[in-house]
């Protein structure tokens, strides 16, 4: 197995169950004490985790670190297909959407291939473009720029000039936080300054993210809430939350 593979599996198991034993991990994945003491060595430098005497936990939540993508991908699933189906009440046939890149989005998209025949989608996203690509009648466009790998997306100035040459009638954005005193926010500088052109170019600006982003303040500002037209969110958003948002103006869909 594979160090990343073993890692993004440590990583799940975590996610799964808030702390693991080395010497389950060991049995796991067969390798020695001092392998594994070296994966969750890094996974703490890398503020993963927090190690502890005879294992491992999770840190606290922490919104100002992005998690890799495939770990990503397996959390909070049921929401993101939850508020994906939402989503698709603003969407029509024959439209043109942005999609940055994002795990929800990713759904998003699973989504849409099942619901629509006539769609135009510009994204920056592998993940995205490789599974629309299944649909022969969506009109695919892939935005260039500078692979940026763990994210499995391109980013840049590039990819920057590339999307001022269009229009489109819907961005459907991806963030890590969401807060009523600092706006929307998100990790990489490179895809925050993407997500603001697709901001530019677009008539409607629709924010998916599931309930665990609202009250959440990542590392940098994305634009205030009053350059969204709504949010999408899923049925376990506290309802004291959503009354706070609602008071403030937002629109939040949750069913």
């Amino acid at each position: 197995m594979l160090v990343h593979d073993r890692h993004r599996q440590i990583m799940q198991l975590l996610h799964e169950i808030q702390s693991v034993k080395t010497a389950d991990l060991i049995a796991r994945f067969g390798v020695s004490f001092e392998t594994i003491r070296r994966d969750l060595e890094y996974l703490e430098e890398e503020g993963f985790l927090k190690r502890v005497h005879g294992g491992a936990t999770l840190p606290a939540a922490d919104y100002q670190k992005e998690l890799p993508f495939s770990v990503r991908e397996m959390k909070r699933t049921k929401e993101k297909r939850e508020l994906a189906q939402i989503a698709l009440r603003f969407v029509e046939e024959g439209q043109s959407l942005f999609l940055d890149v994002s795990t929800t989005n990713t759904e998003f998209a699973k989504a849409l291939m099942a619901r629509f025949d006539r769609l135009t989608i510009l994204t920056n996203s592998f993940q995205i473009a490789s599974i629309l690509m299944a649909k022969p009648q969506f009109t695919i466009v892939f935005i260039g720029g500078a692979v940026r790998n763990s994210e499995r997306c391109v980013v840049g100035d590039f990819a920057e000039s590339f999307v001022s040459q269009f229009h489109a009638d819907l961005f459907f954005m991806s963030v890590s936080g969401i807060s009523l005193t600092e706006g929307l926010t998100d990790y990489g500088i490179g895809e925050i300054q993407l997500k603001k052109k697709m901001l530019e170019r677009s008539k409607k600006v629709v924010v998916l993210a599931d309930s665990s982003k609202l009250n959440a303040v990542s590392l940098t500002p994305v634009c205030g809430l009053d350059k969204i037209d709504r949010i999408v969110t899923d049925s376990g958003v506290d309802h004291d939350v959503l009354e706070r948002y609602r008071e403030a103006g937002v629109i939040i869909d949750f069913r």
